[in-house]
């Protein structure tokens, strides 16, 4: 049944569109199974929403739900008196969506409600639910608050299967506090050309040990000074390391595979090396190339398999950031909560392994691999090194010291490959704080 003509002609609200874009942004990504990065990019091209304030709206209620999908469905579901039907649109997101502005984000209970009930006389499938939207989230408004205070967060919203991993792997205790730090956002880590020291004053953040920028959150990336200069490029402080493992790279033959976005490519560069970057993706290849550009830094660019593509010689150095399961950046990436499973980390060791053999074969004696993944996973780390130091006799490891590119020792493993954690660099800030989680392995081919 068609929705009443006064709900059709009424004029849409301030922030309408926002949430419009955050709705359809998390049906793609609960219903669908899209990347975040994806659905939302697709949701501006499809909605037309160009303001940045509202753009900036829609992602930050995006991201709200997805770190926190668990609690907000637990207080959702508090108010229903039966489970809602299969069958119901964009029903759970508009919901979804409302609370999390109505208990996270500090929004005025009228206007996230009105606006929830809007959406839903928008969507055919959703209209006979408008007065059970209505119903439900003014509990939610009004209770909802003492429900969520009671919860457990990491329960809530971190899977059984990756806790039960990360248990197995580091232990109940530590487990626990990688879960809560992978759920709290994460702050804005700059990697800088030079004058690293004048940049932090300058956009009032501070060095790092490792050399990163960090700030608290500043609004929009591109509003920056210095973005548009290409004076700096934003990068995970943890993804920044495994780059600086390879040493002085000034004047080398460097291969950095599966190089897109370009970061560790960007690194490189700027520190004098001959950089080929390797990548399979055409869509990763064009902003690899517009990331570049704009840094005016540049980069043999080749878009090819990297388990197959060789150059016409050998290389003084590889640095591999293999596809992983990427469990190490969930702060970044909450997306990831919802969307990989369980078999999703046996399915990249085998690919991994046919990559780290690829990139063994075109580094020249005496030369370096660098093998680095953001994946927590012992599978996709450590033990995927120990495969490959056994199968390759003409490799050994370069262990890392402590101290080195600024690296604590609490960040080295006993065989001294680098390993961060989300709850690494703790501070009284929590804004501040952690990292993503990395690993990476120095390798040196035997001359």
């Amino acid at each position: 049944m068609p929705s009443p003509p006064h709900h059709a002609q009424r004029p849409k609200p301030s922030g309408y569109s926002a949430r419009a874009l955050a709705v359809g942004a998390l049906a793609a990504i609960l219903d669908k199974g899209r990347p975040l990065e994806d659905a939302f990019e697709a949701g501006v091209e499809r909605s037309g929403v160009r303001e940045p304030r509202d753009r900036a709206l829609a992602r930050l209620i995006v991201m709200t739900v997805l770190r926190h999908k668990g609690e907000l469905q637990s207080v959702i579901n508090s108010f229903l008196e039966k489970p809602l039907p299969a069958d119901c649109g964009r029903l759970h997101p508009i919901l979804l969506s409302a609370a999390a502005q109505l208990l996270l984000l500090d929004t005025p209970p009228h206007a996230a409600i009105s606006i929830a009930v809007d959406q839903c006389r928008e969507d055919r499938k959703t209209q006979r639910f408008d007065k059970l939207t209505n119903a439900v989230l003014r509990r939610v408004s009004t209770a909802g608050k003492e429900i969520m205070a009671r919860a457990d967060p990491v329960a809530a919203n971190v899977p059984t299967w990756l806790m039960s991993r990360w248990s197995e792997a580091y232990g109940d205790v530590l487990a626990r506090e990688i879960a809560a730090a992978s759920l709290r956002e994460a702050p804005l880590d700059l990697s800088v050309k030079s004058e690293a020291e004048a940049w932090a004053s300058r956009l009032g953040g501070e060095v790092l040990s490792t050399g990163s920028v960090r700030l608290a959150r500043a609004g929009r990336v591109e509003d920056l000074e210095g973005y548009v200069d290409g004076a700096w490029w934003v990068q995970d402080a943890a993804a920044a390391l495994p780059a600086r493992l390879l040493g002085p790279v000034s004047g080398l033959r460097v291969a950095d595979l599966c190089a897109a976005p370009g970061g560790k490519t960007a690194q490189l560069a700027a520190w004098g090396a001959k950089v080929t970057a390797v990548d399979h993706s055409a869509t990763r290849i064009r902003r690899l190339k517009e990331n570049l550009a704009r840094l005016a830094l540049e980069a043999e660019i080749v878009e090819a398999d990297v388990t197959t593509w060789k150059p016409a010689d050998s290389v003084d150095a590889v640095l591999l950031d293999a596809p992983c399961s990427a469990t190490g950046t969930i702060r970044r990436h909450p997306d990831i909560l919802h969307l990989k499973r369980k078999d999703d980390v046996s399915e990249r060791v085998a690919l991994q392994r046919r990559l780290l053999d690829q990139a063994a074969s075109i580094v020249r004696p005496g030369g370096r691999l660098v093998y680095c993944t953001c994946s927590l996973e012992p599978e996709e780390g450590p033990a995927q090194v120990a495969r490959f130091l056994a199968d390759q006799a003409d490799f050994v490891r370069v262990p890392v010291a402590a101290g080195e590119a600024g690296i604590p020792a609490d960040w080295l493993t006993p065989d001294g490959d680098l390993r961060t954690l989300p709850n690494h660099l703790s501070r009284a800030e929590p804004g501040l704080s952690g990292l993503d989680g990395f690993y990476a392995a120095r390798l040196q081919k035997q001359a």
